[in-house]
């Protein structure tokens, strides 16, 4: 999982759900999924450590799925990015297999979101920008590892950050062209409200044309 960028607070001592954190309404939501999330990651943020972390599950080219945890990098009405090796598990399946589905799960609020959709590598430059964001030992990181292959022993792999280390110097890093981003952009979104009695509030987001038909899904 990648662990660049801003993190948010640590979680507050004994959080609990809020009142107005106890249902979720078809009838109240944003009409705008992406708005409705917004709103969720927002209330998270204040008390989940990395609300970015979500599941992404993947399938193989024969339907094998495989899941992992990865981190929210970016995202708006265009869809949800993460960065990975592009020679590793998840990007073959997702080369093999362009669908993908996202979890977010923030426990102290009992929300999860669930993000389905078409999945397509970022830009060059738009993978360039955020590579340059990166601290220098993960830049070179990307270099060192590669991602799924089988390795010795710690050791080798440490050698090989040794000599990348070496290889660059003070210089510049470049982002290597087997590392770059991948963007999910949803068809569908569920969000689901824990409730009591297993009694939970699910309410799905579908494309429907230009905007988005919205229905409430028994728990």
């Amino acid at each position: 999982m990648d662990t660049d960028g801003p993190r948010a607070a640590p979680p507050v001592p004994g959080a609990a759900l809020a009142a107005e954190d106890g249902t979720v309404d078809e009838r109240t939501v944003d009409p705008d999924p992406v708005v409705q999330f917004a709103r969720w990651f927002a209330r998270a943020a204040e008390v989940v450590a990395a609300p970015e972390a979500m599941a992404l599950a993947t399938a193989d080219a024969d339907g094998r799925p495989s899941a992992r945890m990865v981190l929210l990098k970016s995202w708006g009405p265009d869809g949800f990015v993460f960065y990975t090796n592009y020679d590793g598990r998840k990007s073959h399946d997702l080369a093999a297999n362009p669908e993908a589905a996202l979890l977010f799960y923030w426990e102290p609020l009992g929300r999860q979101v669930r993000i389905e959709g078409h999945v397509a590598r970022t830009s060059p430059e738009e993978s360039d920008a955020y590579y340059a964001t990166r601290d220098l030992g993960s830049r070179v990181g990307a270099y060192a590892s590669h991602q799924s292959r089988p390795v010795a022993g710690r050791g080798e792999l440490d050698a090989a950050v040794a000599h990348w280390t070496a290889e660059f110097g003070d210089g510049e890093v470049p982002r290597p062209p087997w590392w770059g981003g991948w963007r999910l952009q949803p068809r569908a979104y569920e969000f689901w409200q824990q409730g009591q009695h297993r009694l939970h509030d699910r309410v799905r987001y579908e494309t429907a044309g230009p905007g988005w038909t919205i229905t409430r899904l028994q728990p």
